[in-house]
């Protein structure tokens, strides 16, 4: 059995040369990150799509416009598809039946919106092993980050399309923005209880994966829209959406919790200032 020592060998030198990869490997494996990523896009789907049905029904032409074509340019929605969110936004429909199922919407959106906006807390506090914050702490931030997240859903067309210059410069721009999202979201979520550089390093990797998940969702989700609206009619499109929705949540937890890892390497601890991180401030 001299290879399994050998093997054994190995894997107690790498520890002691890398014990970053250690510990980002037991994090991984013992911290239910999957789990955690799944009840995050279980939530943000029961808060987007009533919220959806709501902005359909209440908003103002244009606001409706915008936000299809930003829905457009995530999903590059093509045939039926298409069709599908067309009909959504279409108010050429009986205007009593869209109110009634906008105020319903508006009313789940309102009840769904701060369990996503907990969830998402609760990631960033896993990742960097932190209690909860207290509610009169965390309330407000969890009210102004879902406006926050709106309004950049709301201008995906835009960026991606490089505000009218093509998508050579709309994706590092996505990926920038990317980048302050993720790094805001942590800071605001936590309670300020971790300075912004210590979580550059969970910002940046969760550009990065939502980058390229917004690459894959280009090219993919069209085609699997489709094919699962003509299989299964509109149960597969929220089966689709669903399942696109726990690939984004899980990379982001991952993201988050290798981030904290990296930042509490003693290395980059002493540029980032890992060590100032705090208790929560009473604003």
């Amino acid at each position: 059995m001299s290879w399994v020592n050998r093997l054994r060998s190995l894997r107690a030198g790498a520890e002691r040369r890398f014990p970053v990869l250690t510990e980002v490997t037991e994090r991984l494996v013992g911290g239910n990150l999957l789990d955690a990523g799944t009840r995050l896009a279980a939530q943000a789907f029961l808060a987007a799509i009533p919220l959806l049905f709501a902005l359909a029904a209440f908003a103002p032409a244009p606001v409706r416009d915008q936000l299809r074509e930003s829905l457009r340019a995530m999903f590059g929605l093509t045939g039926a598809a298409d069709q599908q969110l067309q009909q959504v936004f279409d108010r050429s429909a009986d205007d009593t039946a869209r109110e009634t199922s906008g105020a319903v919407g508006a009313l789940v959106a309102l009840v769904s919106a701060t369990s996503f906006s907990r969830a998402m807390a609760r990631v960033c506090e896993r990742a960097w092993a932190l209690p909860k914050a207290r509610t009169r702490i965390a309330a407000w931030r969890w009210a102004v980050w879902l406006i926050a997240l709106v309004v950049v859903v709301f201008l995906q067309a835009p960026i991606r399309d490089g505000f009218g210059a093509g998508a050579w410069l709309g994706f590092p721009l996505f990926f920038v923005l990317a980048t302050g999202v993720w790094l805001w979201t942590q800071h605001l979520l936590l309670a300020n209880r971790v300075p912004w550089l210590p979580l550059l390093p969970g910002a940046v990797l969760g550009a990065a994966a939502s980058t390229a998940l917004g690459v894959t969702a280009h090219l993919y989700m069209p085609g699997a829209l489709n094919r699962a609206l003509a299989e299964y009619g509109s149960l597969g499109l929220v089966l689709t959406l669903l399942s696109w929705l726990i690939a984004v949540c899980a990379a982001l937890t991952f993201a988050f919790t290798i981030g904290a890892v990296l930042a509490r390497e003693p290395a980059i601890a002493r540029r980032l200032g890992t060590d100032r991180i705090g208790e929560p401030r009473g604003d």
